[in-house]
């Protein structure tokens, strides 16, 4: 099997990243496609949070060493969440897809978040229409919680998105 990974974000993986910002990683993750300063901007903002031991923290997925994707967790996202949750997002590149690389991205998130003391509990928090991530959430170990309808996250028309939240204990 393949070797999936993470690594820190940097200047050099931009190109990559972006060309990997597919309309479904829109449509799913970032609400709108990256230019070199937004993603030099996200990348900075990363690494400052990484030395802080605070807030957001991502990593580039790579697959047997190439950039394959994007996964973060998110202690501060708090809609639809309980304390001590720790949201995980991800999204994975157009040609690595459908090969286990979201799925072992949030293992490795997990274990990121369970060995830096970032929280108790893991949780995935999913559109109903999201096929993929919602067979992330099965194969990754993660339970259904419940339904709610976000006060943070939208549709592209605007409307508020109804979410799942899955949790997994660490």
């Amino acid at each position: 099997m393949a070797e999936v990974t993470l690594r820190p974000l940097v200047e050099s993986d931009i190109e990559a990243h972006n060309a990997g910002e597919d309309a479904e990683a829109v449509r799913w993750l970032t609400g709108e496609a990256g230019t070199v300063d937004s993603a030099r901007r996200h990348f900075r903002q990363l690494a400052a949070n990484a030395v802080a031991g605070q807030g957001k923290r991502g990593f580039g997925v790579c697959l047997d060493g190439r950039l394959a994707g994007y996964v973060e967790c998110n202690p501060d996202i708090t809609d639809g969440t309980d304390p001590g949750d720790v949201n995980i997002s991800y999204a994975t590149h157009p040609w690595a897809r459908r090969k286990g690389v979201a799925t072992e991205a949030v293992e490795l998130m997990c274990g990121y978040i369970q060995e830096h003391g970032i929280g108790p509990r893991a949780v995935l928090r999913i559109e109903p229409g999201n096929a993929g991530s919602l067979r992330v959430a099965e194969r990754a170990g993660f339970g259904f919680v419940r339904e709610f309808v976000s006060v943070t996250d939208t549709h592209p028309d605007g409307s508020p998105a109804t979410m799942r939240l899955f949790r997994r204990e660490l």
